[in-house]
């Protein structure tokens, strides 16, 4: 679909160099985009390990938890986890990944996860929190690892959706408007060859 603009030498000069900066422009994201893609793959393939361990270390807490429960009494589980003993702090820089604002996580923990005397209660809930605590910095890890696959996923179909604005409407629009330009130009100046023709055809009759 050609745009409305005037068939002028000056617009066709213009057009000509709008699509030289489209296609440029095109090039350079579609660059992009399969940067972004390799650098989401890795991001995927970097995660998987990570996300299996974390997942075997929490399935192994949950487990000695739920045991550790099971021996317990209520009042002496609630007891156990009135007053904590931990102060988790996250802090969050922020770092660029192909123009991509992406956050990184820090575990900072004061104090011991052991807030409970243990006399009353079993060697399993101790086991369980030990656990917990190896992993926590691993689950902030995990934690950034995936906001960064679905920080790479938007700017791709972000990314994507203008290569595809430029290589299917924008271009074929700008070329389609280049060619009915100077078709028309010709026409014009075959029309004034032709008037130029007559003119001088009467000149020489008289």
């Amino acid at each position: 679909m050609k745009l409305e603009v005037n068939p002028t030498r000056m617009e066709l000069l213009k057009l000509k160099k709008r699509l030289v900066l489209a296609q440029r422009g095109h090039k350079l994201l579609k660059d992009k985009q399969d940067e972004l893609m390799k650098r989401l793959l890795e991001a995927i393939s970097e995660i998987r390990s990570l996300r299996q361990r974390v997942e075997t270390e929490l399935t192994k807490v949950n487990k000695r938890f739920l045991f550790a429960v099971a021996g317990m009494s209520r009042n002496a589980v609630e007891e156990s986890f009135l007053l904590p003993g931990m102060k988790v702090t996250v802090e969050v820089e922020r770092t660029y990944l192909m123009n991509v604002r992406i956050p990184i996580f820090k575990c900072l923990t004061e104090g011991k996860i052991h807030c409970y005397g243990f006399v009353d209660t079993s060697g399993e809930l101790d086991a369980s929190l030990v656990h917990l605590e190896k992993i926590l910095k691993d689950l902030f890890e995990l934690a950034a690892k995936e906001k960064t696959i679905e920080l790479l996923a938007d700017e791709i179909e972000k990314t994507r959706r203008r290569v595809n604005a430029l290589e299917y409407v924008l271009i074929p629009n700008i070329e389609d408007t280049i060619r009915y330009i100077t078709m028309k130009l010709a026409e014009i100046e075959r029309s004034d060859l032709s008037r130029l023709m007559r003119v001088k055809e009467i000149v020489r009759a008289h």
